[in-house]
């Protein structure tokens, strides 16, 4: 199973974390299979951590990623919810007949899928009702065909691992030329998604729709109510066990939720479930918000900020750390442009664009617990940073981390200057004056030949960064310079981030293919991969951004929402959303830095 690595359960609840997770598991994927040289140092990732490997009823092993996923009736498109990985027709039709008229999970370990009795046993009428199929997304019909891994009987051959513990080869074939969705082409997260997933991972809330203007999941209150019915309870706690039984040394949950809709809701009560039944396992909990938002859409906007302020007062009580992930400026009411990056450019109004970047960061300030070999777990993350109550925390990155060529990381930091420098990704506004109580830092995918300095012996040292001996002292005499009473923990890795197709085509054509800065003319190659800074901090620009939002919820008057209240909220429980978020913007007011 995972070989001693200590595993992680993720879990995607709604469809904007769908469009994240999509991203994130590609990059994974892509981190995977990626083609390995003779001379290659060992794997600092440990892929383990997310995969879990598994066997197909018809003896195929499989390398998956160890998911649960929630959405909404209709934002599958293409995609069986049983996924196509363990797929033929005879076991599709085992897997549907033993979910049960009512659509609840199946209750067989996949092992035991083979003994299920088939159509044929069954007495009386059956009556076929059909749906029609939605078309499947050009992009994916390429990609299978260009892989190559489909057998006559109907079953996926999957990729090998060739940086982990993962299956041997299943296939032969060539790697394709990279394919590229477009954006007209997305519609849905699942629409570019190029991993399989195993049939437990999806888990379909039937009772709301993704499309249309009825029907759907938009209050804190009707999201909380999904997992107080027994049906979709009994459903996640069964995917739960089936996961976390065959786990040898489990860190704990990775939770990315929608805060802006009635996810926030499932988010709280899986949070809490997740507390109560996994006690001492870390439990970190992506909060995510899609990009700007218009002042034309007043109800949309009222939900989001009550969705909001509900989602991170409930999941911080449940969460051993919560982070906002959004690339807009302001939780409250009143709209902000975008962040910018200097070398990205992207539509802040497309989900595709908007979760590629979150995905990045997010691959970039979770490595820490996914490395073969470190100290840090999730838990000890969690408690670097939150200390004293502070169980929100904000991210931050340098998308791509600039260097030019030649050019050597005490340089390039120099030149960056302080975490003020780094693009906020919490929906904070101007970090200038920020006080740092406790940060996580990683760097990623510099060449070693760069970790140093390069000025001949005998030359002037333009700073302290340039004496170190090594590339992670650099970092962390960067950090120490930068913030010098700050808890600080800092990572240099030399693997980077990869971005190659699906990862849509978002930055400047100044960027060579491993994604450094060229001052000539622009490569006739893409940017296939590129070096990020990305961070996890507690610092009082929380103070601020949770005040902000907890003074726009106190000028409501929610009886005019009375929708928010009938889907199972009450005036009472707004006044206590209203009392927590407070308490938790003046946590971050005072001063509980080393200093104090």
């Amino acid at each position: 199973m995972a070989g001693g690595a200590r595993e992680v359960l993720t879990l995607q609840l709604g469809h904007f974390a769908g469009f994240v997770g999509a991203h994130w598991w590609n990059q994974q994927d892509a981190a995977l299979c990626a083609p390995s040289e003779a001379d290659a140092p060992p794997a600092e990732l440990c892929p383990d951590v997310l995969y879990r490997a598994g066997r197909t009823p018809h003896g195929r092993e499989t390398y998956t990623p160890r998911l649960i996923l929630m959405d909404l009736k209709g934002s599958l498109s293409s995609l069986k919810q049983e996924g196509g990985l363990y797929g033929d027709a005879q076991l599709d039709a085992a897997i549907a007949w033993y979910r049960g008229p009512q659509g609840g999970s199946p209750r067989t370990r996949e092992a035991a899928l083979p003994n299920l009795p088939p159509f044929s046993c069954r007495q009386g009428k059956l009556t076929t009702h059909k749906e029609e199929l939605c078309p499947k997304n050009p992009y994916l019909q390429d990609l299978r065909s260009a892989e190559g891994v489909l057998s006559s009987d109907g079953i996926w051959r999957v990729k090998s691992i060739p940086n982990g513990n993962g299956p041997p080869p299943l296939t032969t074939a060539t790697t394709p030329k990279p394919l590229i969705p477009t954006e007209s082409s997305i519609r849905v997260w699942s629409d570019f998604l190029r991993v399989h997933l195993h049939p437990r991972s999806i888990c379909m809330i039937q009772k709301y729709n993704h499309d249309g203007e009825a029907g759907r999941l938009e209050a804190f209150g009707q999201g909380e109510s999904v997992l107080k019915e027994p049906r979709y309870l009994e459903e996640l706690e069964d995917r739960l066990h089936f996961y976390v039984e065959e786990c040898d040394y489990l860190q704990g949950f990775q939770i990315l939720c929608d805060l802006h809709n009635g996810f926030s809701g499932v988010g709280a009560k899986a949070t809490e479930l997740l507390q109560d039944e996994y006690s001492g396992r870390g439990i970190i909990t992506w909060g995510l918000l899609p990009g700007p938002y218009s002042l034309g859409e007043p109800r949309k906007n009222i939900y989001r900020l009550l969705n909001t302020a509900f989602g991170l007062v409930h999941m911080s009580a449940h969460s051993s750390l919560v982070c906002p992930l959004s690339l807009g400026r302001s939780l409250g009411l009143r709209p902000e442009p975008p962040v910018t990056f200097p070398h990205l450019h992207y539509d802040a109004t497309l989900p595709f664009h908007c979760a590629a970047v979150l995905a990045t960061a997010l691959d970039t300030v979770t490595v820490p617990y996914r490395l073969h070999s470190s100290p840090v777990s999730m838990a000890h993350l969690a408690d670097l940073l939150n200390f004293s109550g502070k169980k929100v925390v904000t991210a931050a990155a340098t998308i791509p981390f600039p260097l030019v060529p030649g050019q050597s990381l005490p340089d390039a930091l120099v030149q960056l200057g302080g975490p003020t420098a780094w693009t906020p990704l919490s929906a904070c506004r101007d970090p200038c004056g920020t006080r740092f109580f406790a940060q996580s830092v990683v760097l990623r995918g510099l060449d070693g030949a760069c970790h140093t300095s390069r000025l001949a012996p005998g030359t002037p040292l333009p700073s302290p960064l340039h004496a170190c001996g090594t590339g992670e002292d650099v970092l962390a005499q960067y950090l120490q310079q930068q913030e010098p009473r700050v808890r600080s923990s800092a990572h240099l890795l030399l693997a980077p981030c990869k971005v190659a197709p699906p990862y849509p085509r978002l930055f400047s054509p100044s960027l060579s293919q491993h994604g450094l800065v060229l001052d000539g003319s622009p490569p006739g190659a893409a940017v296939e991969s590129i070096p990020v800074l990305g961070a996890l901090c507690s610092s009082s620009t929380l103070s601020r951004t949770l005040g902000d939002l907890a003074r726009d919820l106190s000028t409501l008057d929610v009886r005019r929402w009375a929708s928010f209240l009938d889907a199972g909220v009450e005036q009472a429980d707004v006044e206590e959303a209203l009392e927590a978020l407070g308490s938790l913007a003046r946590c971050y007011g005072g001063g509980d830095g080393l200093a104090d």
